[in-house]
């Protein structure tokens, strides 16, 4: 059996990976100069692509609330944009006519722009007694990604009242500080997480010809994922949060992808071997294992193209871009500079020999065999303590985020903190139903039917004030309202007041509970459940936006997970040849993602060291938050699960011991995993310091998980597990080991004395 076992790992050893890597030292030069070739031309591009992603890509298209919307535009001329100006003053009552004139002669310079359709005080009700507050609304002919591009235009037209400040916020106004926010961030992210990248890599080869290879790496994946996103971008409409993911997945996996390579060429070279033969063994091994690697992740990523979101949709497709730019380039340019550079990889050493002499497997060997001893009592303490992680899930709030996306040093931020303080919210988010009719609203049976409908919304519970075109007539029956609304000059009145099209009314609800309660979403679908007879409904506004984003999200996330943890047991059940091994591993990450969950609900929703990780809002998790941390962390968690796998399964088929193949897998991948681990720690975690709230969130969702995965679970489940398992772990059907064709698993990256 061993000697069978030899004699396949001796074929394989000259398979494609091999003659790859050998073919890229033959043509070294070419393939640099193509690379760098193709870095420039895409570079060009790279800078202007952020400029392209305007798209909050929470906009639910195609469902009911979008298909009110377009109804309240195309038919009844609602503006496609508004901005609101929020005034305020410590010693002014804005509430009187002289403040009012004030207020109206600082945005008279608007006037000139022809897309100024309408401003107009904020007719809300007020909360409190506080009159040093004021709003007015200015409505555009412009869309929101258009009222944006005018948004410093706009800004400068506005002059500031003698003895109040402004503050300029709705949604092009928070479109333009989320983008101002969003560049800082990358700056900020990569200041510090670079460096930090760059100390570990600098202890883990102590050269810095070594260590500067895989940043340059994951630089080249971001900056050419980027051109190809910019050429899309001209005919794709991508979110605005894609360029944060874009660096935060391509500095993380570009790094330690160069990682791998870089660390086994070198241990090639030390056996004595030609730069050509090392080159070729680095690629049959590391090489290998980072395709594996990559498509893990892409696994994971494509899951989110099943939520019908366009946040989702860019997050996958520039995920999956950027990991697959990570390999390409890893496995062009970085082989071609490994190729030219041979033993000058090793140059200017900044840390002395003997520190990369140092030999920590025996360290690791004894916590394997440590773990396996008590693993029982191991296994349960490390499951009870993430199942107490996880338990702030049971009352997670999830909400579509607003301003409280950006801190308050905005102004978008702080103009909407101020309206909501001192305005009724309840009377500012409306619940607005599109009613289509077969006849035109003047006629006797169409008022009836209205009439009738209306009733029934109001016996709905949590309905407040319901306002339509009949409500606007105040008599007593509804003969006489009919009798009215038969008046030319009533109907003109009527149709400027934008309430009615030809076959199209407008009923309002004020609802009695505030947007984010849950019976708001009762509400809403208790009145889309309504008998409209002959009349066609649409339940809109932004309160309805935000139930269908959440309900969009909530009708792929079966799939999402379903799709994500079935591919990957199947991929893992090819490369592993073991049924038992890929459900353990996806068991493991459910914990693992559960447990950092837990977590961002503690620090998000309930407060906990929001002070001190800088967190304005809390109350809520995001509703798209859980779904890409799924997405993200379940396939780089699988990166280090096939790295230490395969190699406790090539270990298994050299000695058939199933406790010493353990052992010995863990401490042959422990440094180089943990170091990986760490560089990624260092880049996703930089993101916890920038300002936007969902990136800070997801910073410290994937940090959490990378290092419950890369310690509690490596160190203490894996080998508790495999040892409690026994031979059961290396079960499959037969047809899996002898009928299929088999996947050559990643080769360990360390399988001789280790470096690090």
């Amino acid at each position: 059996m061993e000697g069978k076992v030899r004699e396949m790992r001796e074929k394989s050893e000259k398979g494609f990976f091999w003659k790859w890597g050998k073919l890229v030292y033959r043509f070294r030069w070419i393939t640099l100069l193509l690379s760098l070739l193709l870095f420039v031309f895409f570079a060009v591009f790279a800078s202007k692509a952020e400029d392209l992603f305007k798209d909050n890509g929470m906009i639910p298209y195609g469902t009911e609330s979008d298909q009110g919307d377009k109804l309240l535009r195309e038919d009844l001329g609602f503006p496609a944009s508004s901005l609101m100006v929020v005034y305020k003053s410590d010693k002014l009552n804005l509430t009187t006519e002289h403040s009012k004139e004030q207020i109206l002669s600082s945005v008279k310079g608007l006037e000139n722009f022809s897309y100024v359709k309408d401003i107009q005080f904020v007719n809300t009700k007020r909360v409190g007694d506080d009159k040093g507050i004021q709003a007015l609304t200015i409505t555009l002919t412009l869309t929101e990604n258009e009222a944006e591009e005018k948004y410093s235009e706009i800004k400068q037209k506005i002059t500031k009242p003698d003895g109040m400040t402004f503050y300029l916020t709705g949604q092009p106004a928070l479109l333009h500080d989320f983008h101002t926010a969003s560049e800082k961030d990358l700056i900020k992210a990569e200041k510090i997480g670079i460096p930090i990248a760059m100390v570990v890599l600098l202890v883990v080869f102590g050269t810095l010809v070594g260590a500067i290879l895989p940043i340059i790496i994951g630089l080249t994946s971001i900056i050419i994922t980027m051109g190809i996103l910019y050429f899309l971008g001209l005919h794709i409409e991508f979110s605005n949060f894609l360029p944060n993911i874009v660096s935060m997945l391509g500095l993380a996996v570009g790094i330690d992808y160069a990682l791998f390579i870089v660390t086994r060429f070198r241990e090639e070279l030390k056996k004595g071997v030609s730069i050509q033969e090392a080159i070729g063994m680095t690629n049959q091994t590391a090489g290998e294992s980072v395709v594996f690697s990559g498509f893990a992740v892409v696994v994971g990523l494509s899951g989110l193209f099943f939520i019908d979101l366009n946040l989702f949709f860019s997050l996958a497709l520039g995920g999956i871009i950027v990991v697959a730019a990570s390999v390409m380039v890893s496995m062009t340019l970085l082989l071609s500079l490994l190729s030219i550079l041979g033993h000058r990889v090793n140059k200017l050493r900044v840390l002395p020999k003997s520190w990369e002499d140092r030999n920590t497997e025996k360290t690791w060997l004894k916590v394997a065999y440590a773990v396996m001893k008590r693993p029982i009592t191991l296994v349960l303490v490390t499951i009870a303590g993430l199942v107490f992680f996880m338990f702030p899930l049971q009352d997670i709030k999830i909400a579509v985020p607003k301003a409280e996306i950006l801190p308050p040093v905005y102004e978008s931020r702080a103009g909407s903190d101020l309206f909501k303080e001192h305005f009724d919210q309840k009377e500012a988010n409306p619940i607005t139903i599109v009613v289509q009719t077969k006849n035109s609203v003047w006629d006797r049976e169409t008022i009836e039917q209205l009439d009738n409908y209306i009733r029934k919304v109001e016996d709905v519970p949590n309905v407040g004030n319901v306002t339509s075109y009949l409500s606007a007539i105040e008599t007593a029956s509804l003969d006489q309202k009919i009798a009215t609304l038969q008046q030319e000059q009533v109907q003109k009145q009527i149709s400027e007041n934008k309430l009615v099209g030809n076959k199209i009314a407008l009923v309002t609800i004020t609802p009695n509970v505030l947007p984010n309660n849950k019976k708001t979403e009762e509400l809403i679908r208790e009145l889309r459940a309504l008998n409209s007879e002959d009349l066609t409904t649409y339940v809109t506004g932004k309160t309805a936006f935000d139930f269908d984003v959440a309900q969009t999200v909530k009708d792929g996330i079966l799939k999402t997970l379903g799709f994500t943890m079935g591919a990957t047991f199947v991929v893992l059940l090819f490369i592993f040849r073991s049924v038992i091994l890929p459900l353990k591993a996806i068991l493991m990450n459910i914990f693992s993602l559960g447990a950092s969950l837990g977590i961002v609900v503690s620090v998000f929703q309930h407060g906990y060291f929001a002070d001190w990780l800088n967190v304005s809002s809390i109350g809520y998790i995001s509703t798209a938050l859980p779904v890409i941390i799924f997405g993200v962390v379940f396939g780089i968690s699988m990166d280090y699960e096939v790295f230490l796998i395969s190699r406790i399964m090539e270990e298994y088929e050299r000695t058939g011991d199933n406790e010493r193949s353990t052992a010995e897998g863990i401490s042959k991948t422990a440094s180089l995993i943990t170091s990986a681990a760490l560089i990624l720690v260092s880049v996703v975690g930089a993101f916890i310091f920038t300002d936007i709230e969902l990136i800070k969130a997801l910073g410290l969702g994937l940090t959490i998980s990378v290092l419950l995965d890369a310690t509690i679970i490596r160190i203490v489940m894996v080998p508790a597990l495999m040892k409690l398992m026994g031979p059961a772990n290396w079960w499959a059907p037969s047809w899996i080991k002898t009928n299929v064709i088999k996947i050559t698993p990643p080769k360990d990256l360390e399988r001789s004395k280790k470096q690090l």
